[in-house]
């Protein structure tokens, strides 16, 4: 159990833009950042970051909140995960509780899976550390690769000993499940027939490199294999699970995320040790994609911190055509690519761990080829003086080209192609519209079948009918939450006879807080708001409001639900995105944003008592009509609300139709 006084400090001190600018690029936007949605594939940023309001809001998916939420989302962390990475993060001390053997049952499987790879990891640490096999094998490994004690500890990396069970059986001593050990891959289990099922360690006798999520959870392994052993593969990675996904993952992206960000650019390399060694050597910026061919999902992934990716690939030509298919990829997900070889029988690896942070450093930025630069020389040197291989050639790199969504970059490329290859701008430009030739079509045939859809919408077809009674309680959620403890002068109107018995309005000066005047007066006619959201909030608002002589948004947000909180951050980031479209209709009453406090909550009530009295007399009227018989009570009942609109009408200076 997390104590309370540790639960405020670390709302207290995390920094919505801080933490979130561990995961998402954010680059100032007015008094807010913004960035693309970590939710959502997108390509224009719809994600905005308030510092002053300490909240968030991804309008391309809706969801929103305070820093802590954005951690439970984005990380699928429980609210004391979220708590405990903050804290963390933030070097507060928290009060750590050894979890029972009820308390691991009880956790979900997603939970459930991501203890046990946390545990495994810790495993393979201490066996490396601490055991004599792991110093005598593992740590001798390490040690030979050039890794130092620090980057060793830095990395979480391990060894699992050469035994059949030695990991399963030690976590099946902890109390963790069998079921979990499978599903994650860990523990291997073999049904025999007639007998009890078999166990194995599925990484036995392998040197382990974690790897993490974005914000450092362990999703699963790699292990290297020591022995010469032809039979078993050199590299064992994790299966696919519940929590790793592959394709969706880059070994290193945990340690490199601030340094991408920072440096506004990603070197991309292919293995493990290229990433460590290179972060040994002083250059942080660094991922792989542990060996798998690059995926569109891995591209996004960078494409969060940074624009631009410098792809290294070692002196061997051999693999660099294959290679550059992902070049390809990373053109088509709107990224600028950089490309840069290391001298021949050179690797990440071995270039860094014999060259001096300076020299690196020096060699990237020297070496470093626009992509259309790298790939004419290497496929210039193919074709040689062989046209067909040359015209080939010409066709692989407009090909390349045509991935590029943004049309203007499109046509920069096209004109240093048309240079390095000695090709007439046209010729290049006709190949590029045969390539888009089939999407050309596609989106003629699309855009074709829109219009059709367009035109049989009728001039005529009656717009979608607005509901008033939700943005007028909207409007009072913002006001509560923007001008709530906020003290003002109200021109409280008072229902009065006149000399002559009629019913009038008549003002009368009331100072009181902004909460106070909406509380008295929706109490005083009894009304309750109908959208259930905005109820939930506006009870919890008036009792933080009640309690509190200033209101602080931080502190508010974690007494909310999940969907309230998400509304709240839509309402509060009005100003950015939020636009009341149909404010201007007549049954709306708007106002100019001139107007004083004071004006614009009373109107706004006044606004939602003709609304309710408008809809009060629409239900007696159908009452009426479906009825045999004259009921005198609710005539009057009608006339009474009738009058009563006219005056509040009268007030809101409008005249119904």
């Amino acid at each position: 159990m997390i104590s309370k006084s540790t639960i405020d400090q670390v709302y207290e001190t995390a920094r919505v833009e801080e933490v979130i600018g561990d995961f998402v690029q954010l680059k100032k936007s007015g008094t807010n950042y913004k960035g693309l949605s970590p939710f959502t594939d997108e390509r224009t940023p719809s994600f905005m970051v308030s510092p002053v309001k300490q909240i968030w809001k991804d309008f391309s998916s809706g969801k929103g909140g305070n820093v802590v939420a954005f951690i439970m989302e984005h990380e699928h962390f429980s609210y004391p995960e979220a708590i405990k990475y903050l804290a963390k993060k933030y070097n507060i001390e928290i009060e750590e509780t050894e979890q029972t053997n009820e308390q691991k049952e009880q956790a979900n499987e997603r939970e459930s899976m991501f203890l046990v790879s946390e545990y495994a990891q810790k495993f393979y640490e201490k066996t490396l550390w601490n055991t004599e096999p792991g110093k005598a094998i593992g740590l001798s490994y390490f040690k030979e690769r050039g890794f130092t004690d620090q980057t060793i500890k830095k990395f979480g990396l391990g060894y699992n000993p050469d035994q059949w069970e030695a990991f399963t059986k030690a976590a099946l001593g902890e109390g963790y499940k069998l079921d979990y050990l499978e599903k994650t891959g860990l523990t291997i289990v073999k049904e025999q027939q007639g007998q009890e099922h078999k166990t194995f360690d599925r990484f036995k006798g392998r040197v382990m490199f974690p790897i993490h999520s974005m914000s450092g959870r362990v999703l699963g392994f790699g292990g290297r294999i020591l022995t010469n052993d032809k039979k078993a593969a050199k590299y064992l990675n994790s299966p696919e699970s519940e929590i790793y996904h592959k394709s969706k993952v880059l070994y290193g992206i945990y340690h490199a995320k601030q340094a991408i960000a920072k440096e506004d650019n990603c070197f991309l390399v292919e293995g493990y040790t290229d990433v460590i060694q290179m972060h040994q050597s002083g250059i942080a910026n660094v991922v792989a994609s542990s060996g798998t061919a690059l995926t569109p999902e891995q591209i996004r992934l960078i494409h969060r911190l940074t624009k631009n990716i410098t792809v290294l690939f070692d002196g061997d030509a051999a693999g660099l055509r294959a290679s550059l298919r992902g070049v390809d990829l990373i053109l088509e997900q709107g990224m600028n690519v950089k490309i840069c070889t290391f001298p021949e029988g050179e690797d990440p690896d071995s270039f860094a761990k014999n060259n001096t942070e300076e020299d690196i450093a020096h060699y990237l930025k020297e070496n470093a080829q626009d992509f259309i630069q790298f790939k004419t020389s290497l496929l210039a040197k193919e074709a040689a003086n062989d046209p067909l291989k040359r015209a080939d050639t010409v066709r692989d790199i407009v090909n390349s080209i045509s991935k590029i969504p943004d049309q203007i970059k499109r046509e920069i490329y096209v004109q240093e192609c048309a240079k390095l290859m000695n090709v007439s701008e046209a010729v290049l430009y006709n190949t590029l519209a045969q390539i888009n030739k089939k999407l050309v079509t596609d989106a003629a045939k699309k855009q074709k079948t829109d219009q059709k859809a367009f035109d049989v919408v009728r001039p005529d077809t009656k717009p979608e009918k607005v509901d008033v009674q939700f943005i007028l309680e909207h409007k009072i959620i913002e006001l509560l939450l923007i001008y709530g403890s906020k003290l003002e002068t109200f021109e409280d109107l008072v229902l009065k006879e006149n000399d002559k018995g009629d019913l009038v309005l008549q003002p009368e000066a009331l100072e009181a807080r902004v909460y106070e005047k909406i509380y008295l007066d929706l109490q005083e006619d009894e009304v309750e708001l109908s959208n259930e959201s905005f109820r939930a909030i506006y009870t919890q608002l008036i009792e933080h409001l009640n309690a509190t002589a200033e209101f602080d948004i931080k502190k508010f947000l974690p007494t909310l639900g999940q969907k309230e909180m998400q509304q709240v951050s839509s309402i509060l980031m009005d100003d950015e995105k939020y636009v009341l479209h149909n404010w201007e209709r007549k049954d709306i009453y708007p106002k100019d944003k001139e107007v004083g406090v004071a004006q614009l909550v009373s109107e706004t009530i006044l606004s939602l008592r003709c609304n309710l009295i408008k809809n009060r007399i629409n239900q007696l009227q159908k009452e009426t009509e479906n009825s045999m018989d004259v009921n005198t009570e609710v005539l009057e009942e009608i006339m009474n609300y009738i009058q009563l609109s006219k005056l509040l009408n009268s007030k809101l200076n409008r005249v119904l139709g």
